[in-house]
């Protein structure tokens, strides 16, 4: 028997991996958050599948559950939104999962900064004006923020940043990313990535506030940074004509030339 963690992506039904599919359809047992998680995914569950909604359970319900699957030896899916690596409380489960000595795995999901990224068209990162992307929150009643973890030190940093959980204090947001990043540095509001309502509101932190007035919801992802829409920008030394690389050794002399040679 195994507890089976599967990233179910930010909300397309489709945008799930092949794995996360096969290991729906062979379980038994189906625990998923479906305040988030679409009931498309559902339909891969084998017939007469005990499925669970854990939305309205506790910790403890839910650990129960899966301890009563575990000592009837079926295997549990369980579902959860986004990528499991960040805020899926799966943390908490995994410990107790250990403590009970059963056996889970994981596997990864389509994060919500990348389904927004997609949805803008745009790349996060760009050669000369960022590099690094930093994912974070702002703190709220589940959770609170680490004091080094400002969204005012990570904006010092140029970064561009995806800040989750934190539409509802977009005010704040915008007053503490200003200082570091001017009034005109683009931003993006994605809610929903991928669901058919999907909603997109592209501006500046400047013009942020008044464009989504009436708009702001809980279930979105902002994303602040000068990459964002940027078109001057240097192309990557990657695919330049003359960037000696493994796969396209400039000269006889390149240190990459004795891999041109056999299987490659």
């Amino acid at each position: 028997m195994t507890v089976h963690f599967i990233g179910a992506g930010p909300g397309a039904a489709d945008l799930i991996t092949l794995r996360g599919r096969d290991l729906i359809a062979a379980c038994p047992v189906c625990l998923y958050a479906g305040s988030l998680v679409p009931e498309a995914l559902l339909t891969h569950c084998p017939e007469g599948a005990r499925i669970i909604n854990t939305a309205p359970l506790s910790l403890d319900e839910i650990m129960a559950e899966i301890s009563a699957a575990h000592a009837a030896g079926q295997d549990v899916a369980r579902l959860h939104s986004g990528d499991l690596s960040v805020w899926s409380a799966m943390g908490e489960q995994l410990r107790r999962l250990r403590d009970l000595d059963i056996p889970y795995d994981i596997t990864p999901g389509v994060p919500a900064f990348a389904a927004a990224a997609a949805a803008l068209g745009t790349e996060l990162t760009l050669p000369g004006v960022a590099q690094s992307l930093v994912l974070t929150r702002t703190s709220g009643r589940a959770s609170a923020m680490p004091d080094g973890e400002t969204l005012e030190n990570f904006a010092a940093t140029g970064a561009t940043l995806a800040i989750h959980l934190s539409v509802h204090v977009l005010d704040d947001v915008v007053a503490r990313l200003t200082p570091a990043y001017g009034a005109d540095c683009p931003v993006a509001i994605v809610w929903r990535a991928t669901w058919p309502d999907q909603k997109i509101v592209k501006a500046t932190l400047g013009s942020v506030i008044e464009a989504t007035e009436g708009a702001r919801g809980r279930t979105a992802l902002i994303l602040a940074g000068q990459a964002l829409g940027a078109e001057d920008f240097a192309e990557s030394c990657l695919y330049g004509a003359d960037y000696d690389r493994r796969y396209r050794p400039q000269s006889a002399d390149s240190p990459w030339s004795e891999w041109s040679d056999g299987d490659d």
